[in-house]
């Protein structure tokens, strides 16, 4: 069964994803253009995200919708496990939202295109400046409505288990006075871990739990410390196992 599983992958679902992709990446530079980013910045890769997962038979399953309200903004923060991350969170979460995203995936061909038309934003660390212009952006995305969705790690796990925090997304959400919503992702470093080179999918099923929002307590270096400390603890609690615990992340 897995040489068959891999055959499909490489002669079917290889060739399926690399075309979908291509069209989920046009579509969205072109409804973008020509409409709202809001709408064809989200509702294409949710569709592409979850044509992903299901040609490749990964079973999916999402716990907590009920713990966000879809009137409000959110900052969200997840754990990054594996390149799946991004297919569970994108046609999973259910909420319109926009990813903050390292500088360097602008520069995939057509992929970072389309993140560039559909306002995603991209984080610049090339100097304060920079840093500044990545929170003004993101603040005046927030102000529309939407939310925003951070791997605060910044990295995949070589692992399965959780490195540190950056506090980027904790001092936005201490700015704008947001809720931070910690969110579990498990089984995605199952079904595709972070090797060199090319590597065939796990069929493997991945789990996401939304935990409560953590509102704000105040607002300064205090309130993005503890913001921070809980919403570690909270993504780490909803690990298995073998995934609890710390591991020095080289990549971070």
């Amino acid at each position: 069964m897995i040489l068959l599983y891999r055959i499909y992958q490489f002669c079917i679902a290889l060739p399926l994803l690399l075309l979908c992709t291509a069209i989920t990446a046009l579509v969205t530079i072109l409804g973008s253009w020509i409409g709202s980013a809001h709408f064809w910045g989200y509702y294409p890769g949710k569709i592409w995200s979850i044509i992903m997962c299901r040609l490749l038979f990964i079973p999916v399953e999402v716990r907590g919708h009920e713990n966000v309200d879809h009137k409000t903004s959110y900052v969200f923060v997840a754990n990054h496990q594996g390149a799946f991350d991004i297919f569970l969170i994108y046609g999973y979460l259910g909420r319109n939202f926009k990813w903050m995203m390292k500088k360097s995936l602008r520069k995939i061909f057509l992929v970072g295109k389309a993140c560039e038309s559909a306002r995603h934003i991209f984080v610049d660390k090339s100097g304060p400046k920079k840093i500044r212009e990545t929170y003004d952006n993101a603040r005046n995305i927030l102000k529309e409505g939407t939310s925003v969705v951070v791997f605060p790690e910044g990295a995949r796990t070589f692992t399965g288990h959780m490195g540190v925090f950056r506090k980027g997304a904790f001092q936005l959400a201490d700015e704008l006075q947001l809720p931070v919503v910690p969110v579990t992702i498990d089984g995605s470093f199952d079904v595709l871990p972070r090797m060199a080179g090319f590597n065939f999918v796990r069929r493997h099923k991945i789990i996401m739990t939304i935990h409560r929002p953590i509102p704000p307590k105040g607002q300064g270096p205090e309130n993005v410390k503890e913001t921070m400390a809980e919403a570690y603890a909270t993504v780490m609690s909803s690990l298995p196992e073998k995934y609890q615990g710390f591991r020095e992340n080289k990549d971070q």
